[in-house]
């Protein structure tokens, strides 16, 4: 899925999520190097914080969003090609699973990651809300569309993610299908794969768009196409370039690559994306670490080398063809948080699926990590 794929979930935390907060967070603030800043963004150069960081230990654990234990090898090179001295450990996992994570260990006192990196993007605003995030501006914050970052600095969105659908360029053919509606087309019947869109909150939001689109007859006759439902966003476009299937539904993707599978962002018919939020976490144990990572996710080079060419910041050109992802307006890049923050919505949509669709089966495709993965 890109270089961070992810997902989500809301816990509501009771008192006991407060312990340790003031003394655990009193000591993060000392470790802290005060930071040169022109009003509140960041101006130490990437190298003046990767020294920093250095004397500080060294060390940075990320939580990041994904189906795959492999999925951010792409980010973990990169980062350590950079800054080959921090010692990175990047764990993955759903997002509906890392944050209710992150409120355990808060709640016991067993803090392990510096950055989250996730999907869920209600877990940021409320997080927010209950003093857990550090408010800091990377390098570039002013840039950032302001729609993917909070005006505080507590978090920021350091890459923008779409999902749609995509087909094999041979199999499809010239009757490749150009929107949704081409999809409950019966000469695809057994021809297609999808996540479960009551299994990842960011399908289930596509899913939504379609049925606000074509109704849930729409459903009943994808419902009727025998579709091979998997567990994981990565699973559709694995299906597709495996050859087993033709078409692939719930993914992200890339609109301008070359290559046997054409990811589809259609004009005048649904698919959705959203800016994938990071966030320094106020009780982090390693945050110079932790703010050399923005700043190196938000820096000039990053951005500009995005898998699917979007960027979060303003001033960075898309690649002929593109524009920025917030000027689709098929996209629905606004529509995602509001979704994401009505769960009892969700929770409505994701029986009603189910009822369609049947159960979600399989197990979770990073595997079961438990309560303290990278500790």
């Amino acid at each position: 899925m890109s270089s961070f794929p992810s997902r989500r979930r809301v816990l509501a935390t009771g008192a006991g999520a407060a312990i340790g907060i003031g003394a655990l967070g009193a000591k993060a603030a000392q470790a802290a190097p005060t930071a040169r800043t022109t009003g509140s963004e960041e101006t130490r150069t990437l190298d003046e914080l990767y020294k920093a960081a250095l004397a500080d230990g060294g060390k940075l654990v990320l939580y990041a969003g994904g189906d795959t234990p492999t999925q951010q090898d792409f980010t973990k090179a990169a980062f350590l090609k950079r800054f080959p001295d921090i010692d990175l450990t990047l764990v993955v996992d759903y997002s509906k699973y890392h944050d209710v994570r992150v409120d355990n260990q808060l709640a016991t006192d067993t803090l392990v990651p510096d950055v989250v990196q996730l999907q869920t993007l209600q877990d940021f605003t409320r997080w927010k809300e209950q003093g857990r995030l550090l408010r800091y501006k990377p390098a570039g914050f002013s840039k950032v569309y302001d729609k993917f970052k909070d005006p505080q600095g507590a978090w920021v969105a350091i890459g923008a993610i779409g999902f749609s659908f995509m087909y094999d360029t041979a199999a499809a053919g010239s009757g490749a299908p150009r929107t949704p509606l081409d999809l409950v087309d019966p000469k695809w019947k057994g021809r297609i794969a999808s996540s479960y869109p009551h299994d990842d909150d960011a399908v289930l939001y596509l899913y939504s768009l379609y049925v606000q689109k074509y109704g849930w007859e729409w459903v009943a006759r994808l419902a009727a196409q025998d579709v091979r439902f998997a567990r994981g966003s990565n699973s559709p476009g694995d299906a597709v370039r495996a050859g087993t299937h033709a078409i692939g539904i719930g993914g992200s993707g890339a609109p301008l690559a070359s290559g046997p599978v054409k990811w589809v962002a259609p004009e005048g018919a649904p698919f959705m994306a959203w800016g994938q939020r990071a966030a320094i976490l106020k009780q982090a144990a390693n945050p110079t670490a932790a703010k050399l990572y923005l700043n190196w996710q938000l820096s000039l080079a990053t951005q500009q080398g995005s898998f699917n060419g979007w960027s979060v910041r303003t001033d960075v050109t898309p690649p002929a063809g593109l524009k920025p992802v917030w000027e689709y307006p098929d996209a629905h890049v606004d529509g995602f948080p509001r979704f994401m923050a009505d769960r009892a919505a969700i929770e409505r949509w994701k029986q009603t699926f189910a009822l369609y669709f049947g159960e979600v089966k399989g197990d979770p495709t990073p595997g079961s990590l438990g309560l303290h993965p990278g500790a």
